[in-house]
């Protein structure tokens, strides 16, 4: 794992995670009640073994810069370092990442000088739990030029998603992104079945990329060289089809892209239940965060199942079910609270480090007999006391006071507050 150099993109504006991402980008959202999404490709290259790691990032990055900086500090005796490459202006380019090749072709004069015959190539929004050396020493063995993780999936899911073909011994010869079922139909399951790397069943007959890469050093150099494409799922993978040796490496564990809010909302409901297919509790590889050294959560005649409550919270003689109580959180009395993602607060009013506030709007958190169902509450927000957040009339999109709606879920977002008397 010395030899290998860790890159995780930080994406673009975010715009289908909105308004979650109106103030951060995708990889700073909180995830799971305590951590943010970027703890999960972090963890996942220090169990590994992987100590040197570039994040990119570009828009909305103040909150993912801190985050990083302040959680993933390496001894100063060691080579390692988790290292924010922040997009620049310079003399040879004035603009900024145009895409995931672009972002790695403008920073890779910050990382040319390492020892690293291998770079791994990373999203930073994505939830899943991967081993990085089994998929780097698959790529060794086989002597590939680039390895793609790859996982079978439905012909609904191929439909949204990079699909490969492949040839006897399991190479990738063919790349299709986002095929209409029409398509998928006539260029039949994505692989034949008995391939030695490949093997894809009758539920889930194709196979599709998960956007992580390993590219040998002088190959990713040569092709973001040679090629001018700015993104490598739709123009330098299937430009290197025919010319590199492209293998496919094989997950069958849990993944999701948490790029929409429908995605990320489920992802988080998800943890709530029994025998999950995720969970950030490994005692193997758990997932790290920030240690924030918060109080125990307290409870008062409490009626809480399926629930998931971060420390440092304060819930009142509430019911809460199927829901994610983000650290910080504060319920008052009478609350009925289901299949809702809470993401906390960044601070106690009382904090001596805690912004400004008059006094005269609510209190920070969920208002005495306030009703929330499939509800996201971003943080620091403040809902008035009798608020009905359920979308009964199961609105698919709408901007309203103090909240959105996104995809049937109610959206507030950090920072907002909902109004006396609100009703959604």
């Amino acid at each position: 794992m010395k030899n290998v150099l860790a890159l995780i993109l930080g994406g673009g504006r975010g715009t289908r995670l909105f308004p979650l991402t109106h103030l951060r980008s995708k990889p700073a959202v909180p995830i799971g009640g305590k951590y943010r999404l970027i703890d999960v490709p972090l963890s996942n290259c220090l169990h590994a073994d992987l100590r040197r790691i570039y994040v990119l990032t570009q828009f909305n990055s103040a909150s993912l810069n801190r985050h990083v900086t302040d959680t993933y500090r390496m001894d100063m005796f060691s080579h390692g370092c988790v290292e924010i490459l922040a997009a620049e202006q310079t003399p040879d380019n004035t603009n900024w990442f145009q895409g995931t090749a672009d972002a790695v072709r403008q920073a890779a004069r910050h990382f040319l000088y390492h020892d690293a015959e291998y770079l791994l190539i990373l999203a930073g929004d994505h939830l899943y739990r991967m081993d990085y050396a089994a998929m780097i020493d698959e790529h060794i063995e086989r002597r590939a030029d680039i390895t793609i993780a790859a996982r079978p999936v439905t012909p609904d899911q191929a439909s949204s998603m990079g699909i490969f073909q492949f040839d006897a011994d399991g190479q990738i010869v063919g790349f299709e992104e986002k095929p209409t079922p029409d398509h998928l139909r006539a260029i039949g399951a994505s692989a034949p079945v008995g391939a030695r790397f490949v093997d894809p069943s009758d539920e889930q007959p194709f196979i599709a990329s998960m956007g992580i890469y390993v590219f040998t050093r002088d190959v990713l150099l040569d092709a973001l060289d040679r090629h001018p494409g700015v993104d490598f799922g739709h123009e330098i993978i299937p430009a290197a089809l025919g010319t590199r040796r492209v293998n496919a490496y094989l997950f069958h564990d849990y993944w999701q892209d948490v790029g929409t809010v429908e995605s990320f909302y489920d992802a988080n409901i998800m943890l709530t239940r029994p025998r999950a297919p995720f969970n950030f509790w490994d005692p193997r590889r758990p997932v790290f965060t920030r240690p924030r050294f918060l109080p125990a959560s307290r409870f008062n005649l409490c009626d809480v199942d399926q629930a998931v409550i971060s420390e440092g919270s304060y819930v009142d003689r509430s019911t809460v079910r199927q829901s994610i109580i983000g650290i910080r959180t504060r319920i008052d009395h009478g609350c009925r609270i289901s299949r809702s993602v809470l993401l906390g607060a960044d601070f106690y009013e009382h904090d001596d480090d805690a912004p400004p506030f008059d006094g005269e709007g609510p209190p920070m958190g969920v208002g005495a007999d306030s009703v929330l169902d499939r509800v996201i509450v971003d943080k620091n927000a403040r809902i008035v006391a009798g608020v009905r957040l359920t979308n009964e009339a199961g609105v698919q999109n709408a901007d309203g006071e103090g909240y959105f709606i996104r995809n049937g879920i109610i959206i507030v977002p950090k920072w907002g507050v909902v109004p006396e008397g609100t009703v959604a």
